[in-house]
C-alpha cells in the first residue's frame, strides 16, 4: 500500500508541476520483464498461500535479490532509483541475517505474535537481528508494519516518477547494441 501510495503521490505532484502522465510511456528499462516478473513473485509470496510453505520465504529472498540488482542496473537510465535500490538492498541485509525472515515489532505483528513466523515474516525480539531495520515503522491509517528500507523504496518510487512525469528527458535514450 505504501508503495501505490508514493506512486501516486508522484503522479500528482508531477502532473500538478506541469508534467503529464504521459511521459511514463517514454520511460525505457532493460530488461522490464525482469523487473515485472520479480515483483509479481515477490507479492506472490506475501499476499498467497504460498508464504505457508516454509521454502518460500528464500524465493521471497530471491526475488528481493533480484529486484536490488535490476535497480542497479538502471542507475543511468533513471534519476533516482537508487533510493530504492538502497531502500531493497536494507530489506534485504535485515532478511537474509535473519534467516530469510523479516523481523515485525510485536506491537504491530498482529496474528503473527501467536504464531511466531509466518511467511517470510517473524515477531522482532533477543533472537531477531539488526531490528532497526525491521517492520516497526506504522503510517497512519495503515494498518501495516513498514520498514526503515520500505519507507526509502516509497520515497524513492515518488522520486522517480515525479521525474518522470514532469520531465522525462532527465532520462537517457536506449541506445541499439
Amino acid at each position: 500500500m505504501l508503495w501505490l501510495f508514493a506512486i501516486v503521490i508522484g503522479l500528482v505532484f508531477g502532473v500538478v508541476t506541469g508534467g503529464k502522465i504521459g511521459n511514463l510511456a517514454k520511460l525505457q528499462f532493460r530488461w522490464p520483464w525482469l523487473i515485472l516478473a520479480a515483483v509479481v513473485v515477490r507479492e506472490s509470496v506475501v499476499l498467497t498461500p504460498l508464504n505457508r510453505v516454509d521454502g518460500a520465504r528464500y524465493v521471497y529472498v530471491l526475488s528481493l535479490a533480484a529486484i536490488v540488482a535490476w535497480t542497479i542496473w538502471q542507475f543511468d537510465r533513471l534519476r533516482g532509483v537508487w533510493l530504492i535500490t538502497a531502500g531493497a538492498a536494507l530489506n534485504l541485509l535485515v532478511i537474509v541475517v535473519n534467516g530469510a525472515r523479516m523481523p515485525v515489532a510485536p506491537e504491530l505483528a498482529g496474528s503473527l505474535l501467536r504464531r511466531g513466523n509466518v511467511g517470510q515474516y517473524t515477531v522482532m525480539g533477543g533472537g531477531t537481528h539488526l531490528n532497526l531495520l525491521g517492520d516497526w515503522i506504522s503510517l497512519y491509517p495503515s494498518p501495516e508494519a513498514y520498514s526503515p528500507g520500505d519507507v526509502l523504496i516509497g520515497v524513492g518510487l515518488a522520486i522517480v516518477v515525479f521525474l518522470a512525469v514532469r520531465n522525462p528527458s532527465v532520462y537517457k535514450e536506449l541506445t541499439p547494441p
